[in-house]
């Protein structure tokens, strides 16, 4: 079987797809596990050993890829999820990550420690896994979500509608909406 038996290709249409902090970081996660998997597995300790040096090469490459697109990456990841992460570092670090590290960037936009501001910024950014981050997070400030609410991207708004900080007008407005569109279909 071939790899385009398996995997759909859509880079002819829309253009190749950007190496984020995402994929690479979802890839060195996939060969460690399979590194521990060839450490556990009892073959030929010659083969253990090479496919181990293959494997830790494929991993270090990985990881300079990821300092590539932000230096210092696995260290502002651990800031990031250490429990004394404050609003001030997210939202340093925030305006120093590029647009790229996706992975980075939404694991602030999750943080409960993200201010207003910095959610802010994020709701800008155009992963859209991260504005949803934004527009249900419980610090996100009124401003932020009414300008979510209007994406044209994604319906952030249904999101929005249920945010607390959303202004009174502006959520009795989407809840409207949702429950038009639960008239307009009827559960069978």
């Amino acid at each position: 079987m071939r790899r385009s038996d398996l995997v759909q290709h859509t880079e002819k249409e829309r253009g190749p797809i950007p190496r984020t902090s995402q994929i690479v970081f979802g890839e060195r996660q996939h060969l460690l596990r399979v590194l521990d998997s060839v450490e556990a597995s009892d073959v030929p300790i010659a083969r253990q050993q090479a496919e181990r040096r293959g494997l830790e090469e494929l991993i270090h490459a990985r990881t300079r890829e990821l300092n590539v697109i932000n230096t210092a990456w696995d260290e502002k990841i651990a800031l990031v999820l250490s429990a004394e992460a404050k609003p001030e570092m997210l939202e340093k670090l925030v305006k120093q990550a590029p647009k790229t590290d996706y992975y980075l960037l939404r694991l602030i936009s999750e943080h409960p420690r993200a201010n207003a501001k910095t959610l802010g910024k994020l709701a800008r950014h155009p992963y859209g896994a991260i504005r949803e981050n934004v527009a249900r997070h419980p610090n996100a400030d009124g401003p932020t979500l009414t300008w979510l609410s209007k994406d044209p991207s994604q319906p952030l708004w249904y999101l929005v509608a249920f945010n607390p900080n959303t202004p009174q007008m502006l959520q009795r407005r989407l809840r409207d909406r949702l429950k038009r569109l639960g008239e307009s279909h009827p559960s069978r």
